[in-house]
């Protein structure tokens, strides 16, 4: 008789995204375990979301707030390479503040809304909200750097 009470199945798949998300284009080796991630391209905004899954909660089931917070970074970094018509972005966060207000737990759709409140030759500044199933858990602001080419 063979113990399979540590047996583990595969994760069951991740519900669609809402609309108008579409699968995230862009992969790093930082959020690939994040996976499925989506966005939702604007005209000056890259909008990213994900379904909280285990992976993403703590001892507690909340989501990190890590995870949050490096969420945020891409989201609104995205967002200023968007706004400045850069197609291979480049920016490097040089501060990044993040206030946690509620808590998202996993089940949730969880999604990153920034907003650029001003791009520069060499500075760019945003701001987002983070939102689980469509209620603030968190806002972020941050400035970004963009390098000399």
């Amino acid at each position: 008789m063979t113990d399979t009470s540590l047996a583990t199945s595969p994760a069951p798949a991740a519900p669609e995204p809402p609309a108008p998300y579409v699968r995230h284009d862009r992969r790093s080796g930082l959020t690939d375990p994040w996976e499925p991630l989506y966005s939702h391209r604007q005209e000056n905004a890259v909008w990213l979301g994900l379904w909280a899954a285990s992976p993403h909660a703590n001892s507690r089931g909340f989501v990190h707030g890590g995870l949050l917070t490096a969420l945020a970074d891409n989201a609104m970094g995205l967002s200023c390479a968007q706004a400045r018509g850069d197609p291979r972005p480049s920016l490097v966060t040089v501060n990044l503040a993040v206030d946690f207000v509620s808590t998202a737990r996993v089940g949730q759709w969880v999604e990153v809304r920034p907003s650029v409140l001003r791009t520069g030759s060499r500075l760019c500044f945003a701001t987002a909200l983070v939102l689980a199933d469509g209620a603030v858990c968190a806002r972020a602001n941050a400035t970004f750097a963009i390098p000399a080419r």
